[in-house]
């Protein structure tokens, strides 16, 4: 059975099925929890409770950490983004752990910024430390993968396609929010990452929705395989593994590409650009984000993240 574990300012909590208990700990990062399991084992079994509501709940995941993300990783957005999923190669970019936030707080663009977009994905959180050289497999995975969280990877695309600069555009204070758990899975809950959904609403609007089986392309498994034979990882790293259709950028029509591409790069991204001011479904001051990821039958729930956007 999973374990949902929170985290406010000052502790480290179990959500039980009367309210949330207490870990007795003296860990300070995700990485040094996972390493006390007997106290979080412990504290799954207390019936001494307080309200979960009365909690003031922070990112599960703790930084500094390494923060890598998965590019274009589903069918249906690679699609969206006129590509061919079948040439698309198993690739990563890095975002600050600066930029993760909690799964309440507010994601404030930038005066800079003009287009702010929203991406649900799950985020893998490392359970033990990956040397480069580490042989994964998929009957291993489970130790080292701890658990899931729900991750919102806020892009700012007038930064990052112009620029092709991910590192920047994905990586402002607030632009990871993360939580509101991090969801402990057994090897069994693990084969079920497949059966996952995962959505968003902008506004109560339902903007991405899809499962993971049948639409993400690079599996967990391939992902940490591919990454230890060059990054070192360790306990508590996040994982980002990319999201579906349904962000606010989407390819123009074949032929305005087709147009574009002979135009100087200047003159091409300012006439998209002037386009995408257009597009509403960028994140507005005021828009509530919503994100949650869970298996239909409910057995595997991450839980909700809520945030309001702020312009600064």
């Amino acid at each position: 059975m999973t374990i949902s574990v929170l985290r406010a300012a000052d502790a480290w909590w179990v959500q039980t099925p009367t309210g949330a208990a207490k870990i007795d700990t003296s860990a300070t990062t995700t990485g040094e929890l996972l390493a006390d399991r007997a106290a979080i084992d412990a504290a799954a079994h207390s019936a001494d409770t307080v309200p979960v509501d009365s909690l003031d709940l922070v990112s599960p995941v703790t930084a500094p950490c390494r923060v890598v993300a998965q590019m274009t990783n589903f069918v249906s957005h690679v699609t969206d983004a006129g590509m061919d999923p079948k040439t698309i190669p198993l690739t990563f970019f890095r975002k600050a752990s600066a930029s993760i936030s909690g799964p309440y707080d507010d994601i404030v663009k930038p005066a800079h910024v003009k287009f702010m977009d929203y991406e649900v994905e799950i985020g893998l959180v490392i359970g033990r430390d990956i040397p480069v050289g580490t042989e994964i497999t998929e009957s291993n995975l489970a130790d080292y993968i701890a658990g899931l969280v729900v991750t919102n990877d806020v892009s700012a695309r007038d930064i990052q396609l112009p620029q092709t600069q991910f590192y920047e555009a994905k990586s402002y204070p607030t632009f990871t929010p993360v939580g509101p758990a991090l969801v402990l899975l057994d090897a069994d809950e693990l084969k079920r990452f497949g059966d996952l959904r995962l959505q968003l609403r902008v506004s109560g609007e339902l903007r991405q929705n899809m499962l993971v089986d049948g639409d993400m392309i690079y599996q967990p498994l391939q992902a940490l395989q591919s990454l230890a034979r060059f990054q070192d990882l360790r306990a508590g790293d996040l994982i980002m593994t990319g999201t579906p259709v349904g962000t606010a950028l989407s390819a123009p029509p074949k032929f305005v590409q087709t147009i574009s591409s002979l135009l100087p790069p200047a003159v091409k991204w300012k006439l998209f650009f002037n386009t995408q001011a257009k597009n509403e479904n960028y994140l507005q001051h005021g828009d509530v984000v919503e994100l949650s990821v869970a298996t239909d039958d409910g057995a595997i729930d991450l839980g909700t993240q809520r945030t309001a956007v702020r312009y600064a």
